[in-house]
């Protein structure tokens, strides 16, 4: 790249739905992180019932927390678009409230960014027995990745990720679409469809199990195909034009 990017704040956007076992959890963790830039967290309670973000009033009130609620349940997509649109900040990442990732990688992830060595930066997972709770949970985000690598000539490893960043302003011009867990997949697929390099970093992730609130189902995996082909086929529909 030519020229150093220069971010002046950075928007943590965590999408919540019914995570009263761990919301406070890891919202603690968040705000005790040492982040590379200024921050706020966005929480988006997407129509939660369990009494979720009551737990969490006290740590509201720090000037570096915002709470928006919208009701009835829209699912993680709308929760997420939810979020790019209310963010201050002009560097983005998502991170969810279930514990399945460690906020203190979160620098690690700005740091190609800050450097200006990437635009686009997403935390790839590596696999072992605590870091996934089924066989085919695993070999389903494999298939994923593979299937995003091979349709737009690219290699990436981890579409799925949580911890994926951008400035502000890509994730609002990418025009998400999806409402459910397929705005993984519809993220990628744009980011890739439009020339955007993704640079991966290592990051620690721990599974949760379907007893703990696992809520992506297999049927997602084939949606994530299906959003993934359709996207490229629109972008050799508009070359072809």
């Amino acid at each position: 790249m030519d020229a150093e990017p220069r971010y002046e704040r950075l928007t943590i956007v965590m999408p919540v739905y019914n995570e009263a076992a761990t919301l406070r959890t890891a919202l603690e963790r968040l705000l005790a992180v040492d982040m590379p830039l200024p921050s706020e967290v966005v929480i988006v309670d997407d129509g939660s019932t369990d009494g979720c973000t009551d737990l969490i009033a006290d740590l509201v009130d720090d000037e570096r927390v915002r709470l928006l609620r919208q009701v009835p349940n829209q699912g993680k997509g709308a929760a997420l678009v939810r979020g790019f649109d209310e963010a201050r900040g002009d560097l983005l990442t998502i991170l969810d409230a279930d514990l399945e990732y460690d906020p203190g990688d979160i620098p690690t992830l700005c740091a190609p960014a800050l450097s200006g060595e990437a635009t686009v930066v997403y935390g790839a997972r590596s696999y072992g027995g605590h870091a996934a709770y089924s066989f085919w949970f695993v070999l389903g985000n494999k298939a994923v990745a593979l299937w995003a690598s091979m349709l737009f000539d690219a290699w990436i490893t981890d579409v799925e990720t949580c911890l994926k960043l951008a400035p502000t302003a890509t994730w609002r011009e990418v025009g998400i679409t999806s409402s459910g867990f397929g705005i993984e997949a519809e993220l990628t697929g744009k980011l890739l469809a439009r020339g955007e390099r993704i640079f991966e970093v290592p990051i620690s992730y721990r599974a949760r199990g379907r007893e703990d609130g696992k809520k992506i189902q297999w049927t997602d995996g084939i949606e994530a195909l299906w959003i993934l082909l359709r996207i490229r086929l629109r972008t050799l529909g508009r070359r072809r034009r």
